[in-house]
């Protein structure tokens, strides 16, 4: 195995197997967080089968080889632990929170999860209803449904446009054929990033997870295991409107546009213009559009990195006979951020809060499991926290000027309205 210490707590290996081992000790807690990342998820669906991925995470917790589902929910929770799963579009996720002294326990529960699911039909027509709920509970929180409708808007034809919960139809047709040969493709050690942080060392994680057969690549069943393949991302959808009527008390609106994958150095400048243009309280929107015209209770922008492609844009719940008004004003921030870009004093402002930020946000060990993670699952090198808040000083008027025109230009951005239909 290669081992190399890629910071002063923090070390990687790659075994022979090819799972991907990372970890950051903390040994001022007594706590570790521990996660295992499957290179599999909703951005390698095909249509038919949109939602497969996500529906597998729910089933393995349903029972393996050796625990009931009573005794996986048990296993952790009883210690004061947690375990917990989630779907994105680039991977599938598993983790456990638990004591220092848990750490064989969690490592064990997570292994037994990810690679011996029994995958039960009786289950699975329980769970497919457990399902059905999670989608149906989206479609009555419009500020989250929005997001959905403005994915599909951005990529009508990609997976990056699926709805990571799939489709009543969809789900409705899964079978556990489907998931054991997701399982059978998707689940072995090559296609796998563990990520540990807390009171550990990288060596006793290793030697753990080897116990675990991590380094075995034990093969289970006859199917083809390969990793997923990904569809080229094809360029967004800019500057298009669509409305969804929807009797709600407000008008959801989303502004949105394609933008840069998690290991383009550009992310950093769009950290910035977005805390700036949306980020809290002292945000330019939310002065605007909320202190100065009364015409919202919640309005941000966001950024959201992935393996392909970033998206950036803005969110804003008002009144129907406002949403104009409101629309109208965000454009108008817009145009001026792209215009102008970020200068002198207000650019020195901006860069020391996303610093302060990105520091902040480490503070606990989950934090520092899922950065961990994130790099070898977006194909990025590792960058220190130093190098990262390095990067975001170093920004330049000229870069965030040209990012700024690049990715806040009214015109290039595609808006989804979900709401009554009086409201315009």
């Amino acid at each position: 195995m290669e081992t190399v210490r890629l910071d002063r707590e923090i070390s990687q290996t790659t075994a022979p197997s090819g799972v991907m081992v990372l970890s950051e000790r903390v040994p001022s807690v007594r706590s570790v967080a521990v996660g295992i990342w499957v290179r599999s998820a909703s951005a390698h669906e095909p249509r038919p089968k949109m939602g497969v991925s996500h529906l597998l995470e729910h089933m393995v917790f349903k029972g393996t080889e050796r625990r009931t589902a009573q005794q996986i929910a048990l296993a952790l929770e009883s210690r004061g632990g947690s375990l917990d799963a989630y779907t994105s579009r680039d991977t599938t996720a598993f983790q456990a929170r638990v004591l220092d002294s848990d750490l064989p326990q969690a490592l064990d529960v997570l292994t037994d999860l990810v690679r011996n699911p029994v995958l039960r039909p009786s289950d699975l027509e329980l769970e497919r209803n457990v399902v059905l709920e999670e989608i149906n509970t989206v479609e009555d929180t419009p500020d989250d449904q929005v997001f959905d409708l403005s994915y599909k808007t951005l990529w009508p034809e990609h997976p990056y446009g699926y709805s990571i919960l799939g489709t009543r139809d969809t789900v409705g047709a899964m079978s556990t054929s489907d998931l054991k040969q997701l399982h059978e493709r998707a689940y072995f050690p090559a296609n796998c990033v563990i990520a540990a942080a807390g009171n550990l060392t990288h060596e006793r994680l290793l030697e753990l997870l080897g116990e675990q057969g991590w380094f075995d690549d034990r093969e289970r069943g006859n199917g083809k295991r390969e990793t997923s393949p990904v569809v080229p991302i094809r360029p967004a959808v800019h500057g298009t409107e669509a409305r969804h009527p929807k009797d709600t008390a407000q008008t959801h609106i989303v502004f949105a546009t394609d933008s840069v994958p998690y290991a383009d150095r550009r992310k950093y400048a769009l950290l910035v213009l977005a805390n700036v243009f949306g980020g809290g309280m002292s945000s330019r929107l939310f002065q605007r559009i909320r202190e100065e015209l009364g015409l919202a209770y919640a309005i941000f922008a966001f950024t959201s990195f992935y393996r392909q492609v970033g998206v950036a844009g803005v969110y804003v719940g008002t009144q129907p006979k406002t949403a104009a008004q409101a629309a109208a004003a965000i454009r108008a921030e817009y145009a001026t951020l792209a215009r102008d870009g970020l200068r002198g004093e207000a650019l020195a402002e901006a860069k020391q809060q996303t610093q302060g930020q990105l520091m902040l946000s480490l503070e606990s060990p989950s934090a520092r499991m899922y950065r961990l993670a994130a790099f070898p699952v977006h194909g990025e090198p590792y960058q220190s926290l130093d190098q990262v808040l390095a990067a975001v000083a170093g920004l330049t008027e000229d870069e965030i000027g040209s990012v700024a025109a690049e990715f806040f230009a009214p015109e290039r951005q595609t808006v989804v309205w979900l709401g009554p239909e009086g409201g315009r």
